[in-house]
C-alpha cells in the first residue's frame, strides 16, 4: 500500500476498494467504538471549517457525555496547559498531570541530560497515564508530550487519547511548518 502516493485518484473516497480482502472492521459493532465514530462524523459534518481543534475536542467530549477528562502535558507548555484547563473546566471535571510527575532523576534510568552540569528530572509518561487511570478519566488529551513519551502515554492510558498539541520546539508546535516552508523542505 502507498495511499500517500495514490495513482488511482483516491478511489476509496468514491467508495471503491483498492485491495481484495478489504478492511471493514467488525470492531465498529462495538457500541463504544461506533459511538466514537458516529460523534466524530457528526461533528465533521456539522462543523466542517467552522470551529477550531480546541472547540472540536470540547464538543466531542460533550457529545460523548464525558464528565471526567485528563490533560497530560509537557512542563514546557505549563502556561498553555493552565489555559486549556481553565477552558475545559467550564465543561468537564479536569485532572491535569505534568510530564515530570514523581520527580525521578534521569540518571536513575540511565538517560542523558540536556545540560550535563544540572540535575534533570525524567519525563514519566507511564506515570501520567497511571495517574489519569486512577482518576478514572473518560478521555485523555495530550498537550505537547515529546515523541516517544506520547507513545508510552497512549499505550498505558485506559481512556481513549487525543492530541491537542504536538510538540515541535523549532516550529512553534506546528509540525506542518516543515512541509509548508521551502527552507525546511530543502533542509530535509
Amino acid at each position: 500500500m502507498n495511499c500517500a502516493g495514490c495513482q488511482k485518484g483516491n478511489a476509496c473516497y468514491q467508495g471503491k476498494s483498492c485491495i481484495e480482502q478489504g478492511y471493514k472492521q467488525p470492531e465498529y459493532q462495538n457500541e463504544n467504538n461506533l459511538k466514537i465514530l458516529t460523534v466524530a462524523s457528526c461533528l465533521e459534518a456539522e462543523y466542517y471549517m467552522k470551529i477550531t481543534r480546541l472547540e472540536e475536542v470540547i464538543r466531542f467530549g460533550i457529545e460523548m457525555r464525558y464528565v471526567t477528562v485528563g490533560l497530560a502535558f509537557c512542563v514546557g507548555l505549563a502556561k498553555e496547559a493552565k489555559e486549556f484547563t481553565d477552558i475545559f473546566n467550564m465543561h468537564f471535571k479536569i485532572h491535569s498531570v505534568c510530564c515530570k510527575i514523581c520527580g525521578v532523576d534521569k540518571k536513575e534510568y540511565g538517560l542523558p541530560n540536556i545540560r550535563t552540569e544540572c540535575y534533570e528530572t525524567a519525563c514519566n509518561p507511564i506515570g501520567q497515564a497511571k495517574y489519569l487511570n486512577d482518576a478514572k478519566t473518560e478521555l485523555n488529551i495530550i498537550v505537547g508530550l515529546c515523541i516517544g513519551h506520547d507513545i508510552l502515554f497512549t499505550k498505558y492510558s485506559s481512556a481513549p487519547v487525543t492530541t491537542l498539541v504536538v510538540k515541535d520546539r523549532v516550529l512553534a508546535h506546528n509540525p506542518l511548518g516543515a512541509i509548508y516552508s521551502n527552507y525546511w523542505r530543502r533542509k530535509m
